[in-house]
């Protein structure tokens, strides 16, 4: 999980992501910066995670506009760069400058930085340019808005038209994401459950409900 210490309602946020993103792993961004202790921590993440399928259901494909919303210190963020590579773009979203200073150090290590712009963002707000976006995932992270509600009405606005919104995280919290999911009119997802612990629904931009 993003690890950081809770002192404002913001920073509490921020580790959260982190933590959680660990959230991605069970412990993101705790490693020592060196290219062997990124390596054998992705190697971990990968294995429990499944990346992979996140990828998969976000459509990705080299040239491809992608936010990684709460991307901590980047275990997820690497792969989303390696499938847009290399004329896409990832904006890499957190409420921690210093959360996504690791996450710069592990796609410099990868050499995928150039492909990946981090971005401080306040808390409950995506901080993303309106119509600019092919996907936009959150992973484990929509549970700590405090207007999830607001919060995804306003990421809609950023998507292109047929843009997808990614939304995974544990099976106990699948039925708060879609009561809010429905309540901002993004219609039906499509569902999948990779592993036993964790949902992926994917929101497709037009499909929403009328």
């Amino acid at each position: 999980m993003r690890h950081a210490l809770a002192l404002s309602m913001a920073a509490l946020l921020a580790v959260m992501g982190a933590c959680d993103k660990g959230k991605k792993t069970g412990g993101q961004g705790s490693g020592s910066g060196s290219a062997a202790s990124f390596e054998a921590e992705q190697a971990q993440f990968d294995a429990e995670r499944r990346p992979d399928k996140l990828v998969e259901a976000l459509g990705l494909q080299p040239g491809s506009r992608v936010a990684d919303i709460g991307a901590g210190s980047g275990l997820i963020t690497v792969h989303l760069a390696r499938a847009v590579a290399p004329n896409g773009k990832v904006v890499a979203t957190d409420v921690s400058g210093a959360v996504l200073e690791l996450l710069s150090q592990r796609l410099k290590a990868a050499k995928l930085d150039t492909v990946v712009e981090p971005r401080v963002v306040a808390a409950d707000t995506p901080g993303l340019e309106p119509g600019m976006y092919d996907a936009i995932l959150l992973a484990e992270v929509d549970h700590y808005f405090t207007d999830p509600v607001a919060w995804l009405k306003s990421a809609a606005t950023a998507l292109k038209p047929g843009g997808k919104l990614v939304i995974s995280n544990r099976i106990y919290h699948r039925a708060q994401s879609m009561a809010a999911a429905g309540k901002a009119g993004l219609g039906t997802p499509v569902e999948s459950t990779p592993m036993p612990s964790h949902f992926i629904a994917v929101f497709t931009a037009g499909e929403a409900k009328k």
